[in-house]
């Protein structure tokens, strides 16, 4: 009987041993405010990104969707460009070669900019809604909405690869707002206060941050969305759609 009843322990701590990551559940973080600069609440955020220390934003709603290269410390606009027709709501961007690419959500038609001078150099096309964007160096890489992410080329703009997030087993839907984080994707959760991030090889999310708490949500939508990563300076930022204040944030483990 003793034989048989340590033979089952062991065997349950085989098995707590080896549950995969996926099983055990993605890690949970909360959050840190290292610095708080001014956000314009005119800003119904879209976008977010840094490129050589410069901050840019791309804003969406219809007749209102532009592009700001912003002042980090006072959050000032140092210049407004790209403005797009007022039939288009403006989506995710990201910078990757010197060149600015921009999404719109239902238009189904990206842009793709000189960031020198913001001359519109083409537009492509996509099937499916446009929602957030970033690059890991040698592609971009699109939400819509869904649970699928899709890697896209960025001189042909053609799809190379689709990734299907999961929570284990469970598909995540609703990733947003995109940014490349130390090997990384980290994906704003539509209507949430979190932020997910993901491995790009396997799909599953390893972990979620909670920033239940860190500003009023407005009932005009005015949630969570933003995440830019400033290589340069290993700093992480993020704010909201028409949020008053931007955030640089460290992770805390939960």
């Amino acid at each position: 009987m003793k034989r048989l009843l340590i033979m089952s322990l062991l065997a349950l701590l085989v098995c707590s041993c080896t549950e995969t990551p996926a099983e055990q559940g993605p890690a949970v973080y909360g959050y840190r405010i290292v610095n708080t600069y001014p956000h314009q609440t005119s800003s119904f955020t879209q976008g977010l990104a840094f490129d050589n220390n410069q901050l840019y934003e791309g804003t969406g709603e219809y007749g209102y969707s532009h592009i700001f290269k912003i002042d980090l410390t006072t959050g000032r606009v140092l210049k407004r460009c790209c403005s797009l027709p007022n039939k288009q709501w403006g989506e995710g961007i990201t910078i990757l070669n010197n060149r600015l690419y921009q999404l719109t959500w239902k238009s189904r038609i990206g842009y793709v900019y000189d960031l020198d001078t913001f001359n519109v150099l083409r537009t492509f096309k996509y099937p499916s809604q446009g929602w957030g964007l970033t690059h890991n160096g040698t592609h971009l890489i699109m939400s819509d909405g869904s649970a699928a992410l899709t890697f896209l080329d960025p001189n042909t703009l053609k799809p190379v690869r689709t990734l299907n997030v999961l929570n284990g087993q469970k598909p995540m839907t609703n990733l947003n707002e995109l940014e490349y984080v130390q090997g990384r994707i980290y994906a704003n959760i539509w209507l949430t206060e979190q932020i997910a991030i993901i491995d790009p090889e396997t799909g599953q999310v390893e972990a979620i941050i909670d920033f239940t708490g860190l500003q009023d949500r407005h009932p005009q939508g005015d949630v969570l969305n933003g995440i830019a990563y400033n290589e340069k300076t290993d700093k992480l930022y993020i704010t909201g759609k028409r949020w008053s204040e931007l955030y640089e944030i460290e992770l805390v483990k939960q």
